[in-house]
């Protein structure tokens, strides 16, 4: 890390609820013009989420950066677009507010894309009272529009002049571009520079509390892919033929499950395949196979992805899996290939000091403490392209259910909560 907050004393190590040290003055014109902004934070948040900006839809993911560059421009903001065709993508937006010398430097990380493409039939934005559902709503629409909350309360309290500010709104976090390096670039260099990444994907709220994210666990995809002597089945499993295609595959998979479970680990097979002949689709969401039952197969085809909480777990674990699956049945040779990954973001002491910082701010607003949320109930995601280089918090979006789904439904109540404690924690930091 290059830099880890520490406190003098890590005032939560015991005790569930911080004790009040309140608002400072200041901190009370941020928290009220926080207040002041709902049904702006409500009108944008319509207008983002009736623009379709599937990641594939790159003229949608466009059009959704070009209505937030104003917004962050009237902030004081210089806002670059940097496109991204040459990984299959539209672009992502960065903005930079430069405040005091010296003062801590924030990144604050976003995307602009969701998973719904022009060809869903969930398009657009339907408000119900307190709750909305749109595609994007909460994952991430939802979070931007806190974002740009807490950053209009710091202008309006006359406290954002002295932060240093750098905002990456990718958009391609749903489905990132190739090579994931030239994707991640900047990004990364961004996480460099940076004293402190707050990452503005949902809130997770479990049994009605407010959870705090200190952790996500990484991704990697994997392709394998088996071969067999073809033959007439009646000389299965003999000498001269051995096991065929679909049992080496059979047998990597069971001792996947039965040698590869341990803590904070998840693997799992998308899709599969055997036969005589077997094969992916280019893009490996399906494949094919022929064959029959009196002929032994020639070829098989998996894919999957496996998930971990450290880079040395990810490690480990990739080992494992490259060992069982060169320790052939008879007959059969076997690979597997890795392909890109997003990296783990550990659940460091650094990453967990900011969390108690947070939870301060929640008792100075009278909110409860947010216990420290299991990597297991967060997905891989943007800050961890970032871990290695700056401590950071996700989580700072809003809350909702049905992410992902038609059912996607966004809090609204959430955008104030969250706009408060954002913009206390980088009214805190920059003052550092």
């Amino acid at each position: 890390m290059k830099t880890t907050i520490v406190l003098a004393t890590v005032l939560l190590a015991c005790t569930t609820t911080p004790a009040a040290a309140g608002l400072s003055g200041q901190e009370r014109k941020v928290a009220a013009a926080v207040d002041g902004q709902q049904d702006w934070a409500v009108a944008i948040l319509e207008q983002l989420v009736n623009v379709n900006s599937g990641t594939l839809n790159l003229a949608g993911v466009t059009r959704v950066a070009a209505q937030l560059r104003p917004e962050f421009e009237s902030l004081g903001f210089t806002v670059v677009w940097k496109d991204m065709a040459a990984t299959g993508r539209a672009g992502h937006l960065i903005a930079t507010h430069v405040g005091r010398r010296g003062a801590k430097r924030l990144l604050l990380i976003g995307h602009m894309d969701t998973v719904f493409e022009p060809d869903s039939p969930f398009q657009t934005f339907v408000r119900k009272g307190d709750l909305a559902n749109g595609p994007g709503a909460s994952d991430d629409k939802g979070g931007v529009v806190v974002m740009l909350t807490a950053l209009r309360a710091m202008r309006a309290a006359g406290v954002l002049r002295d932060a240093n500010v750098e905002v990456v709104l990718t958009g391609d976090e749903e489905d990132a571009g190739a090579p994931l390096a030239d994707a991640r670039e900047d990004l990364i260099a961004a996480g460099r520079r940076a004293d402190v990444a707050l990452d503005f994907e949902g809130l997770v709220v479990l049994d009605g509390h407010d959870m705090g994210s200190v952790a996500r666990r990484s991704v990697g995809d994997y392709v394998i892919t088996t071969q067999g002597v073809t033959a007439h089945s009646s000389g299965i499993f003999s000498q001269d033929v051995g096991d065929g295609a679909i049992f080496e595959l059979a047998r990597i998979l069971a001792a996947f499950r039965a040698e590869l479970p341990e803590p904070n680990l998840t693997f799992n097979i998308g899709v599969m395949a055997g036969g005589a002949r077997a094969a992916f689709n280019a893009d490996a969401t399906g494949a094919s196979a022929a064959g029959k039952t009196n002929i032994i197969p020639g070829a098989a085809v998996a894919n999957g992805d496996f998930r971990a909480l450290t880079q040395e777990q990810a490690q480990r674990v990739r080992r494992k899996m490259e060992a069982i699956v060169a320790h052939h049945a008879p007959g059969t040779t076997a690979q597997i290939v890795f392909g890109d990954s997003y990296p783990p973001m550990a659940p460091t002491p650094g990453n967990r000091a900011l969390l108690t910082r947070l939870n301060l701010i929640n008792a100075d607003l009278g909110l409860a403490a947010m216990p420290e949320l299991d990597p297991l109930q967060r997905g891989a995601g943007d800050i961890s392209f970032v871990a290695q280089d700056v401590d950071g918090l996700v989580g700072l979006g809003t809350a909702s259910t049905g992410d992902h789904t038609p059912a996607e439904t966004v809090d609204l109540r959430s955008i104030n909560r969250q706009g408060k404690r954002a913009a206390l924690l980088m009214y805190r930091l920059s003052r550092e």
